[in-house]
């Protein structure tokens, strides 16, 4: 059985909770199951608080405030836009530093609606000054980034999904990673979108970067590799994220730039992940066309 993101975080978590008496954790019913294997070792530092997604961001900023660095988890609405008064005000105002895990990225739990959905995760969160945005492609790459980012001060969100790439791509926090290169534009595929993307351009002449830190953004790689004026993005969130850095980073260089994204309206119909996928375009097929009308080829 391959290993969900979640159950990744479950394992990475548990076993830094072992080693680094800094760590606390925070949940609010979500994912409490999982880690019961763990509980009665490191039961002073992990709680449940139950439904009360605004307590757990509190309580997570005085832990930080004692000098702990605290761990949040929810589903991606809960964990956002319920507490984002209490990000911003507890831990941001604060320039406290903790680290917050969601799961159920966009329309993972595309039956429950839009209660349950959050498309909107990563544009909402980029409206805050320092705050680091993770979004991996597999199991091992959150891990990794992680265990990377875990103790460097910042505030940091991790962006966990239930799609993934089917393989592994060298991933490096803070920096873009050159898959390929080419001449007819520069395209950068974000966290689990990199498998669909790749399957659209393989026999595009494009310069392939993928993405896992969506913020900070590395704009110094964007420029060393882009050989063209044409820069598509496909995230797997709200489109358009990216356009404000991907725009700072070329300032000094006239660019065209395609979005390819979750479009910005609401999601009536009810299916699957994959149905949502084909019904806006993020399928290999339709991200094939946004580019190609883009490029005009």
């Amino acid at each position: 059985m391959q290993t969900m993101m979640r159950q990744q975080m479950v394992e990475t978590l548990e076993d830094m909770l072992l080693q680094d008496k800094r760590m606390v954790i925070i949940l609010a019913d979500i994912s409490d199951e999982l880690f019961h294997t763990q509980r009665q070792e490191v039961r002073e530092r992990l709680f449940n608080l139950g439904i009360m997604e605004q307590t757990m961001i509190s309580v997570g900023a005085g832990f930080a405030l004692e000098g702990f660095i605290p761990v949040m988890h929810s589903f991606v609405p809960f964990l956002v836009e319920r507490p984002f008064e209490q990000i911003k005000d507890d831990f941001c105002y604060q320039q406290l530093s903790g680290k917050f895990i969601s799961t159920g990225a966009s329309y993972d739990y595309s039956v429950e609606g839009m209660t349950h959905q959050g498309p909107g995760d990563v544009h909402i969160l980029h409206g805050l000054p320092n705050m680091q945005i993770v979004v991996p492609g597999t199991p091992a790459e959150f891990d990794a980034l992680f265990r990377e980012s875990y103790g460097n001060g910042a505030n940091t969100y991790y962006r966990l999904s239930l799609s993934k790439n089917p393989f592994e791509t060298p991933a490096q926090f803070g920096k873009l990673t050159v898959v390929r290169r080419g001449t007819q534009a520069t395209v950068i595929a974000v966290g689990p979108m990199l498998a669909p993307t790749l399957a659209a351009v393989e026999d595009m002449d494009v310069t392939m970067l993928y993405c896992t830190t969506v913020a900070p953004f590395d704009g110094e790689t964007l420029r060393e590799a882009g050989q063209s004026s044409n820069i598509i993005v496909v995230e797997p969130y709200y489109e358009g994220v990216l356009a404000r850095d991907i725009c700072a980073a070329m300032q000094h260089t006239p660019i065209r730039l395609e979005s390819i994204g979750v479009p910005y309206r609401i999601l009536e119909r009810y299916g699957t992940p994959q149905d949502h996928d084909a019904a806006i375009g993020l399928t290999p097929q339709g991200i094939r066309a946004r580019i190609a009308r883009f490029l005009q080829v």
